[in-house]
């Protein structure tokens, strides 16, 4: 009988093939067996973040990645990762509070401000239309992240696992609302998906070690940029393809797919 694939997050509770031990906080709290399979597996899936750096040290494969951890909500360091990178990015400055008074300088009304954590689902995203705005949003955070406005009336989520796409839709904003964000009011919308933002995400990907991941990315002027990293992207255009995340896994798993060393150069098709 083949051995069962290790988790420890929940995220593939209910798959057969999948034995889910539950995220311990001492790794002691693990009976002997389960830290032998723990450490024995071929891959630790959904380690979270108490345990994808440990393992990492040790040499052990883990799906997410390490990085697809260390920067899930964190858009500083996703922004300074994109720039180090190279990858398109709207322009985006962080302000500590004695250089709050610097913001107006460097940036024009409008511009996109953020709280740097704790902003998904468009929560914590406001557009600073004027000085009254960008004071209640400095009431919110001692550390500004202040970004440039793109004019948009939709932008692009693509799900990539294990570097692959797997769906990709358009998020059309909804009335007086400048955020495309489902829980926003944003509706979803599907084809018609450019070769070249495809390309752009799984290069991103890539290059950032993402590889669960929903990247958001807008058209702006004939070109294209990447906004920002989700690795808790929602369900809804999902489901409403007809597709099943813990399924899709689950194939990726039996084929070999995950939990090998290698990743694909070839970038297939939405």
């Amino acid at each position: 009988m083949r051995q069962p694939f290790i988790a420890l997050g929940s995220r593939l509770r209910g798959v057969p093939e999948v034995l889910t031990l539950g995220v311990k906080p001492n790794f002691m709290d693990y009976s002997p067996d389960e830290r032998d399979l723990i450490l024995g597996t071929s891959v630790v899936l959904y380690p979270t973040r108490n345990y994808a750096q440990f393992l990492t040290t040790l040499g052990r494969p883990i799906f997410p990645s390490l990085e697809t951890h260390l920067y899930a909500d964190e858009k500083i360091k996703q922004t300074t990762l994109f720039t180090m990178l190279g990858i398109p990015h709207p322009r985006t400055r962080f302000y500590y509070a004695l250089h709050h008074k610097d913001i107006v300088n460097d940036f024009q009304f409008p511009f996109i401000a953020k709280l740097p954590r704790c902003s998904a689902q468009g929560r914590g995203v406001f557009k600073i239309e004027n000085a009254a705005d960008l004071d209640a949003y400095l009431a919110r955070t001692k550390v500004a992240y202040i970004q440039a406005y793109l004019p948009h009336v939709r932008d692009l989520r693509v799900v990539a696992i294990n570097y692959r796409p797997v769906l990709a839709y358009w998020r059309v904003v909804g009335r007086e609302n400048f955020r495309a964000n489902v829980a926003q009011g944003a509706e979803l919308r599907f084809g018609h998906i450019p070769d070249r933002a495809i390309a752009l995400a799984m290069d991103t990907a890539r290059k950032c070690r993402f590889d669960d991941v929903g990247l958001d990315l807008i058209e702006s002027r004939g070109k294209w940029h990447v906004i920002e990293a989700n690795m808790k992207y929602g369900r809804k255009g999902l489901k409403l393809k007809g597709m099943d995340l813990k399924q899709i896994i689950r194939e990726k798993l039996l084929s070999g797919e995950i939990g090998s060393r290698t990743v694909d150069t070839e970038i297939p098709s939405v």
